[in-house]
């Protein structure tokens, strides 16, 4: 009996020991890191038979996904210069004279990597990838699963879900299918499927461990987390690659992980592939993504709001205040009120009911579903978009634009005051492209002339540069030092 107290006792006191190891390694939060490389998520076929073994083959599914996941290759360059304004290349210097010459220097410049992963989603080569993977990249190379190897160029990036669709020139490619996000589950099996540590074609499988997860890697504002969360290893590499159900879909683009190290640690989440699907539509058909709001400030509902409010419910999401103007002024939606359903769907989350609005666009109409002062109550809402207004507004993507790897829109009233301008276009956003591989200009760069000619609106701006063969110089203002810059490229 001695003997057989002595096991006891230590057995207890080995599980005690356990337990303490397992608390002090694994209760400090997680680091959320936010740029890990491209993941990409491939289908697995489950066949159980009538035994009672379970085979569990992702093999099919891997067959599936991975010719249609690519890896991505980025080039980014940063420059130091010595003084504030960009050497004019020599071909141009007959635009200047001397005393305008006078203070240039030669600019310094450092190269270096980036990798992730992408998801064609059409034959003719449009890729689906994370915005954060194609970011300030000067030059973009795609590597097709049978090692092709491409230029590709960016067609637009929406940076509120952190997405880009980028092109590459190909036919026949193969592809991946969107599926329906809104039908995936938490429990069921898919497979991650991407190029880790440059490890190209690598698949990993897990299962879905949440859905409609907010991590706050974006700040918030404008910007939608609703990620599905799964187990499936995810390391940097795999950002903007696959997650596909076991039928083969394309069910969400990996993300992000939760790591203390900055590697695979247990959990990593995908953008889903509803919100995925709206956005690079919108960014195919327009340039630029169709975002349409509620207009109200929102807050999660808790048993402890419940009781603040004085209400039986305990999901769904409270109206905080409600924008003078906005979609859910004019539908008459109050602060105080509880979403529970937005067109038929339930809504338990302030993720959940972003998801949904970010999947409509300025003009659509929406059903939503509230709780009163305990009534329930129908509101049927046309939503705006974020120039207050329920018209599509299209960038101008045209084939030149994306040449030069940029967005350009008229400057404002204040910043013609500001900068003492008559006229001008603003450089509003820059990626992959002639103007960041050739050339200095930031972005918030104002452009006053194109080879000495007036530049005084976004048309004009297309069509001289359309008119030009070769060398072409720029004329404007940079914003941080409000001092004229000019800087040369070649078409």
């Amino acid at each position: 009996m001695n003997n057989f107290g002595k096991t006891v006792l230590a057995a207890l006191l080995g599980g005690l020991i356990t337990i303490g190891v397992y608390k002090v390694a694994f209760d400090e939060k997680p680091i959320i890191i936010e740029k890990p490389a491209s993941p990409v998520a491939s289908t697995a076929r489950f066949n159980s038979g009538l035994s009672d073994n379970i085979n569990l083959d992702f093999s099919t599914t891997a067959s599936v996904a991975t010719p249609a996941v690519v890896h991505i290759t980025s080039t980014i360059t940063s420059s130091g210069r010595e003084e504030q304004m960009q050497q004019v290349p020599s071909p141009f210097r007959f635009f200047f004279d001397d005393e305008q010459l006078r203070e240039q220097r030669p600019r310094q410049e450092r190269r270096r990597q980036g990798s992730g992963s992408g998801v064609i989603i059409s034959e003719d080569g449009y890729i689906v990838t994370n915005n954060h993977v194609v970011e300030d990249a000067d030059e973009l190379k795609v590597i097709l699963n049978d090692k092709r190897t491409y230029k590709a160029k960016v067609v637009g990036t929406d940076p509120s879900t952190d997405l880009a669709l980028i092109k590459i020139e190909e036919q026949e490619l193969p592809i991946l299918d969107f599926g329906n996000s809104d039908n995936v589950k938490v429990g069921q099996w898919v497979m991650a499927v991407g190029n880790p540590f440059n490890l190209e074609s690598t698949v990993t499988a897990g299962i879905v461990s949440a859905k409609g997860r907010s991590i706050g890697i974006f700040g918030g504002g404008a910007n939608i987390e609703s990620f599905i969360q799964t187990d499936a290893a995810v390391n940097p590499g795999n950002s903007g690659g696959a997650l596909v159900n076991l039928n083969g879909e394309l069910v969400g683009i990996n993300t992000a992980i939760a790591s203390p190290t900055g590697s695979y640690s247990g959990y990593s989440f995908a953008v889903p592939a509803n919100l995925a699907k709206k956005v690079v539509e919108d960014l195919k058909e327009y340039g630029k993504v169709q975002r349409a709001f509620l207009g109200i400030q929102i807050s999660n509902l808790n048993g402890t709001v419940a009781k603040e409010l004085d209400t039986e419910i305990t999901e769904g999401v409270v109206v905080r205040e409600v924008n003078e103007n906005s979609s859910a002024d004019e539908a008459g939606i109050k602060s105080g009120d509880i979403i529970i359903k937005v067109d038929k769907k339930q809504v338990k989350s302030v993720p959940e009911l972003q998801e949904i609005i970010g999947g409509k666009r300025p003009g659509d109409k929406v059903e939503v579903v509230l709780n009163r002062d305990g009534k329930i109550k129908n509101v049927n809402v046309t939503l705006k978009g974020e120039s207050g207004t329920q018209e599509i507004v299209a960038a101008n993507n045209s084939e030149l634009f994306q040449m030069l790897g940029a967005d350009f829109a008229p400057i404002s009233d204040e910043e013609k005051d500001e900068y003492d301008l008559d006229f001008g276009v603003k450089v509003n956003k820059l990626y992959a492209g002639l103007l960041r591989s050739q050339t200095a200009i930031d972005e918030g760069f104002i452009i006053t002339h194109i080879n000495k000619e007036k530049v005084d609106s976004v048309e004009t701006l297309e069509r001289l540069l359309k008119q030009e063969e070769g060398g072409v110089l720029i004329e404007g203002i940079n914003p941080e030092t409000k001092r004229r810059e000019y800087h040369g490229f070649g078409l």
